[in-house]
């Protein structure tokens, strides 16, 4: 397992940053969506099933703010898109994914019972 030199309990701990960010289900589905191609607004909330317009637009404003994901707008139409430094998050987000298709289930069984 990788060390890092500073403490995950520190908060300016990059780490925790990152803990941050993929902590919230809405980013990480939000980061993922956009990982297969800019997509408009409205093209995000039919893909992700139960966000709201408004938490969707609030996530895209803090991914914005991350520097993860860019707005362009054309023909009076905005679209978002992964930056560089978003696109280095799709393949963390694709390992937990595996994790949770994996093991979801065991999790669940475990939670009910």
């Amino acid at each position: 397992m990788r060390e890092y030199s500073g403490s995950v309990f520190l908060a300016d701990c990059p780490a925790r940053l990152a803990i941050e960010i993929i902590a919230d289900k809405w980013a990480v589905v939000v980061l993922f969506a956009l990982s297969r191609q800019p997509c408009r607004h409205g093209e995000l909330v039919a893909l992700i099933g139960g966000i709201s317009r408004k938490v969707l637009t609030q996530t895209l404003r803090r991914l914005q703010g991350y520097g993860l994901v860019e707005r362009h707008t054309a023909g009076g139409k905005a679209e978002y898109a992964l930056t560089g430094l978003g696109r280095t998050l799709v393949e963390p987000i694709a390992v937990l994914t595996q994790w949770a298709h994996v093991h979801g289930a065991a999790v669940a069984e475990f939670r009910d019972s």
